[in-house]
């Protein structure tokens, strides 16, 4: 069984060795050098690989456990192992993703690690988070997204995802939501402060958090598919010919399309190309749907109306992640804010 390292000096050839056999048979690493280490939720690096025997990828992207503080927080979501185990049980996703090679994990600590492709060796483009993305970005995107969707839409999950479960926010997390929403708009203000004036024109605290929360109880109705869970254009990178694909699964999920449809479309286009592009990408979204044999898609109408309620989800989520204060960026939460925050001015609580 393989062991979760302590930090990037448990990457040994040995350990690589190990993670890579399975898809990998035969290969020996001989030697990593470990480069591009980054904190956030996680601790990230990429590493490059020489080889003793047999073969294998020149570099892989390798995702380790990251602060206490953060390893108990995604405790609390449920979601401190779902990305290895999603890497472990070798099931083969319908979505533009990097190839997992290897997941561990570790209960006792709360610790989990993953070994992937690096995109960058397809020519893939990791995206910031702080530009929006393209049109024709989203568009395939939300391509990927619909492939993904239909294959798993109202079906029994394979055995191996077992463990992939619907979002759960009860009552009683309600006062900690708040607080942690005071914190984020407290922050904002200091770091955006007319953009959070405008949101906070728009809706008090308790309706921000109540919305939050409440999009978490819609997201287990209707048709229910597998998730992503957290597809903002941090989590995307785009490959040459323009195809859209999607990093971090940490948060996967079972629920409403709508959810990643919604979060990824309001969290990632300019608010002023969203405002003109919306109703045509959520059109040709289910448009996909039923050209992958999805055989009574929902309405346009009723897909707008859960688009709306998602939109505080992703507010909410946004204002927890700058609250926090380490798990992304300022610069990349301010800008995805900004657009979230636009969305649900200009839609209002659905």
């Amino acid at each position: 069984m393989l062991a979760v390292p302590d930090g990037v000096a448990g990457l040994t050839p040995k350990w690589l060795t190990e993670a890579l056999a399975p898809s990998f048979p035969g290969t020996g690493v001989a030697s990593v050098r470990v480069r591009d280490v980054a904190g956030g939720t996680n601790t990230r690096c990429v590493v490059e690989l020489a080889y003793a025997s047999g073969h294998g990828p020149a570099t892989v992207f390798v995702k380790l456990p990251g602060r206490l503080l953060h390893r108990l927080a995604l405790g609390a979501l449920g979601a401190w192992a779902a990305e290895a185990r999603l890497a472990a049980s070798g099931v083969a996703l319908p979505v533009e993703a990097p190839a997992f090679f290897a997941g561990a994990t570790d209960p006792r600590r709360l610790a989990a690690a993953v070994v992937m492709e690096d995109v960058t060796g397809r020519g893939g483009r990791p995206n910031s988070g702080i530009a929006p993305l393209s049109p024709g970005e989203v568009s395939s995107g939300l391509r990927e997204l619909a492939s993904l969707h239909a294959a798993f839409l109202d079906r029994r999950l394979p055995a191996e995802l077992g463990h992939v479960r619907p979002w759960r926010l009860p009552a009683r997390w309600a006062p900690v939501s708040a607080a942690s929403l005071a914190r984020g708009l407290a922050r904002w203000a200091r770091l955006a402060p007319v953009e959070a004036a405008a949101l906070r024109r728009a809706a008090g605290l308790r309706e921000l958090e109540r919305g939050f929360r409440s999009w978490a109880t819609a997201a287990r109705t209707g048709p229910q598919t597998l998730l992503h869970g957290d597809p903002h254009p941090a989590n995307t990178y785009s490959l040459p010919g323009g195809r859209t694909g999607f990093l971090d699964w940490q948060l996967v999920r079972v629920g409403s399309f709508t959810h990643d449809v919604g979060y990824f479309l309001a969290g990632s286009l300019d608010p002023a190309v969203r405002r003109r592009l919306e109703r045509d990408l959520l059109a040709a979204y289910l448009e996909r749907l039923a050209e992958l044999g999805v055989a009574a898609p929902p309405s346009l109408d009723e897909t707008w109306g859960r688009y709306r309620a998602c939109i505080a989800f992703g507010l909410g989520t946004w204002l927890h992640t700058i609250g926090a204060g380490s798990f992304q960026p300022a610069d990349v939460s301010c800008a995805t804010l900004e657009r979230f925050a636009a969305a649900y001015v200009e839609l209002g609580p659905a």
